[in-house]
């Protein structure tokens, strides 16, 4: 089960809530789900109940006693826990694969993954001053809108319906990746910095390591390659010594003290030589940090906001929400990768192929985030 599938379900759930009289709302048209936070447990939460509770009058705790015995119920959910002032925390069935079919989705719709109808037919008409930010946000608002079935127009005069705060100076000088970067990631009621920092390849600079990590799914996959095996959606599942599955990953080395930029995708005569760690999962791990498990629940929410993400750059004209976004997509991947290649004596199993695959569906989103942004997606770095 994805992410997506568990929203819908969630959503489903209300609906039966409604039809049998226990609820009294307008089904919302989405549901939040993401990794549960502090004091919660399960491999996914939702606020759900916290969403409807002024609608429907009741404390949030108390919707969430009536979403919870259907959700109980439905395919794939092995348990539901109440935390806090009404979170619903789920627990998927052991054999419910969250992966699998957010993968084989994105590896069919490639770049088109995200494109929507949510402003099919609509004409947008952006009216922006004669400065260089504005410019190039409507640009790229131009090509989100185009994403969701709309269409933009772009006229100079009052009264101005985009004005983003103006670039101090000249970006020009950054080149042109950097100078998009720039003007388009900060929101635009904040001044943009032109500064080298976007330049500098280190942690620090998020466009960087976006770029990075597009450059490493790329690596990775070549690397792969030479080991003679490609990417085949599946469950990123290791089997330990008994024959059982536990999902799960290698968590990568901090990226702190310029390591980010110093740090190389490894080939595949370096990764035999990498030394062994092992997880409960019996995964490798190069230090400690989040379960592995998490690593690919943070992954997957990534990638199945992408869809929500993109609509809402589109209808709030923000193109800033992607560039964020995309961000955090390859802070999510690049724990991710150590996991992927084979190491020692390993051969490359169901497990390395799936892995493959669920990176290659971050370059994926990497990739296509990137062109809307009019940033290039380097295939080396």
């Amino acid at each position: 089960m994805t992410p997506t599938e568990l929203s819908h379900t969630v959503l489903r759930t209300v609906r039966r809530a409604v039809d049998d009289g226990e609820l009294a709302v307008t089904v919302p048209a989405r549901a939040v789900v993401s990794e549960p936070g502090p004091g919660g447990c399960g491999d996914y939460a939702t606020t759900i109940a916290l969403q409807l509770a002024r609608q429907a009058g009741q404390p949030p705790w108390r919707v969430a006693e009536v979403l919870r015995p259907r959700l109980m119920g439905a395919d794939g959910i092995r348990d539901v826990v109440i935390t806090g002032p009404g979170f619903l925390n789920i627990s998927l069935d052991a054999e419910a694969d969250p992966v699998t079919g957010l993968v084989r989705e994105i590896r069919a719709r490639g770049g088109a993954y995200g494109v929507g109808d949510a402003l099919a037919g609509q004409v947008v008409v952006l009216r922006v001053p004669y400065e260089v930010r504005a410019e190039v946000v409507a640009d790229a608002v131009g090509r989100i809108v185009a994403t969701q079935g709309g269409r933009v127009t772009v006229e100079h005069g009052e009264p101005v319906t985009l004005r983003p705060v103006p670039a101090p100076e000249d970006p020009a000088p950054l080149g042109a990746d950097a100078a998009q970067w720039a003007l388009l990631h900060p929101a635009p009621h904040d001044r943009p910095r032109i500064t080298a920092d976007h330049l500098a390849q280190r942690e620090g600079n998020p466009l960087f390591r976006v770029r990075y990590a597009h450059a490493r799914v790329r690596s990775t996959s070549r690397n792969a390659t030479r080991l003679g095996f490609a990417a085949e959606p599946g469950p990123v599942a290791a089997r330990t010594s008994t024959g059982d599955a536990h999902a799960g990953t290698p968590v990568a080395a901090p990226m702190g003290s310029g390591a980010l930029h110093t740090a190389a995708a490894p080939r595949p005569e370096a990764a035999a030589a990498a030394p062994r760690a092992e997880t409960r999962d019996g995964l490798r791990a190069t230090s400690v940090g989040r379960r592995p498990d998490a690593v690919v629940r943070v992954l997957l929410t990534s990638l199945a906001d992408y869809p929500r993400i993109l609509t809402a750059a589109a209808t709030h004209r923000a193109p800033d929400r992607l560039a964020r976004h995309l961000v955090a997509v390859a802070d999510a991947v690049l724990p991710f990768l150590p996991s992927v290649l084979p190491h020692g004596q390993e051969k490359p199993s169901a497990a390395h192929r799936a892995r493959l695959a669920l990176a290659e569906a971050a370059g994926t989103v990497l990739a296509g985030g990137l062109t809307l942004l009019g940033i290039d997606a380097p295939e080396h770095l």
